[in-house]
């Protein structure tokens, strides 16, 4: 059955629908960047409350700025904007739910204009973000915005046309306040530390740079909000439409595949209101920096650490690697080690049963989480998620055995060809940057561990980590994966 509002009745019992009917819905926020995680957890979030009978005014309109968007607005466009959201667990209990909370989308393609008075309507309280780290244009290294990026310096030239997320913020806001409208709540909900304080920072180093008065209005009017983010949202695969299909009956052009696991810990810092998500779940907290460092440490970090190796040893999805005795036994080691020791105190959470959980939630055979999807982008992931770990290691004097080996596989995964000889692309950005620091193995620590923009000052200037790093590297390239960790795990 092809999913649309008019097959919606006649859908099986088994699949969830909107309690509420979509075509009633008024739009009160903006989401840019419409990808899987946000299908899969922000507007799983505001479809939950709405099947409450509540928010009913905060439907979804989706922005896409990058050509790539117009697939996915077509793929929903062409289903009223609904989606499945198909939960996959080794558990019987999972769902299969259609989601309406978004109810349109706007292409910076098809014009900035439309766009622009979108965003400018009053109606919209808050504007969210999933742009992925590289979207706010902040340099790893030094903090700094990159104001000389094309993209940038076109918005700054031509701020009534703007093509990126801060150009549309910025003529959207000065609209906002020329016109006596409040301004909105900027939301980010990528996965980086601090990710509101990031937004914020990006936000008014671009404003500065155009018209410091709206800079200094922004600054005074604009929330922005930090939060931690979590759930698994694999990329959706033939397979899986086909698999919804058969099972369930729901011919779905774009479906959601994900985790039933989901967590969203929110700062309640909103400039015009907002849902009241914390009825569906959602944790409301003034600070949410212990839960960021609790999840960017055990969780992504775990996930780094299993990953590359992984990929190295011939697995390609991420229960593969735990079911690899070896792997299991070294990201444990690394979390309960390495990683919870040197965290502060994390309110409501039970840290041992956090790592229980995430090691259950990676072994998810279901799912089929594709370890190119956890390996993409390590130039960006390093800094964020190995490195405070290894920093805090240095600075307190405990073992960087662990944490180095993770560095010294992504050095030798950067190489393209795994432990069976099979050859693979690197799917990063900075791809053929990083391959030139790994091309020669003279001088190969100080040369890539010198990238100051992904791993700072700190482990270059420890000799232990360096040596740690050069041993490691050479014992994953001559005696391969499980020789190394049995090294590393003392058996």
């Amino acid at each position: 059955m092809k999913l649309n509002r008019q097959h919606l009745p006649l859908l099986a019992t088994a699949v969830a629908r909107p309690s509420y009917d979509p075509a009633q819905l008024r739009q009160g926020i903006v989401h840019i960047g419409v990808g899987g995680f946000h299908r899969a957890h922000q507007a799983a979030y505001t479809d939950a409350l709405m099947n409450r009978g509540e928010a009913l005014d905060w439907a979804i309109c989706g922005a896409g700025l990058r050509s790539d968007d117009r697939a996915m607005r077509d793929a929903l466009a062409a289903q009223d904007y609904l989606y499945t959201l198909y939960e996959l667990g080794d558990q019987p209990d999972t769902e299969v739910r259609v989601i309406g909370a978004i109810s349109g989308m706007l292409l910076a393609e098809d014009g900035a204009e439309a766009l622009l008075e979108k965003l400018a309507e009053p109606a919209i309280r808050i504007v969210s973000l999933t742009i992925t780290e590289g979207g706010y244009c902040i340099d790893d290294g030094s903090g700094e915005f990159l104001a000389e990026l094309p993209l940038v310096r076109h918005d700054l030239a031509n701020p009534r046309t703007p093509r990126g997320v801060f150009g549309f913020l910025c003529e959207a806001l000065r609209r906002r306040r020329d016109t006596g409208v409040p301004a909105f709540t900027v939301m980010s909900c990528d996965n980086l530390p601090h990710n509101g304080e990031v937004a914020r920072k990006a936000l008014l180093a671009f404003a500065e740079r155009l018209d410091p008065g709206l800079a200094c209005w922004i600054a005074t009017h604009v929330s922005f909000p930090n939060a931690m983010v979590d759930r698994i949202t694999p990329m959706t695969s033939p397979a899986h439409r086909r698999q919804l299909a058969q099972r369930h009956g729901v011919e779905d052009a774009w479906p959601v595949v994900c985790e039933p696991f989901v967590q969203w810990v929110l700062e309640d810092r909103f400039s015009a209101g907002r849902p009241a998500w914390e009825k569906v779940g959602v944790q409301f907290t003034d600070d949410v920096t212990p839960y960021e460092e609790m999840k960017i440490g055990l969780l992504n970090g775990s996930h780094l650490a299993l990953t590359y190796l992984g990929f190295l040893r011939g697995y390609r999805f991420v229960h593969e690697t735990l079911g690899d005795p070896l792997l299991r036994r070294y990201v444990r080691a690394f979390m309960d080690r390495d990683v919870a020791p040197l965290l502060a105190p994390v309110p409501g959470i039970d840290l041992e049963r956090y790592k229980d959980s995430l090691v259950e939630r990676f072994a998810n055979r279901a799912i089929a989480d594709q370890l190119e999807r956890v390996c993409s982008d390590g130039s960006s992931k390093f800094p964020k998620f190995i490195v405070p770990t290894a920093n805090r290691l240095i600075a307190a004097g405990r073992p960087l055995e662990r944490v180095a080996l993770v560095v010294a596989a992504w050095a030798l995964y950067l190489g393209g060809v795994d432990e069976h000889g099979e050859h693979y692309p690197i799917p990063d950005p900075r791809a053929a940057e990083c391959q030139a620091l790994v091309a020669e193995r003279h001088g190969l620590g100080r040369r890539l561990l010198g990238v100051e923009t992904v791993f700072g000052p700190a482990i270059p200037a420890s000799a232990a980590f360096v040596e740690a790093f050069e041993r490691l590297y050479d014992s994953l390239r001559r005696h391969g994966v499980s020789e190394t960790l049995r090294q590393v795990l003392g058996e």
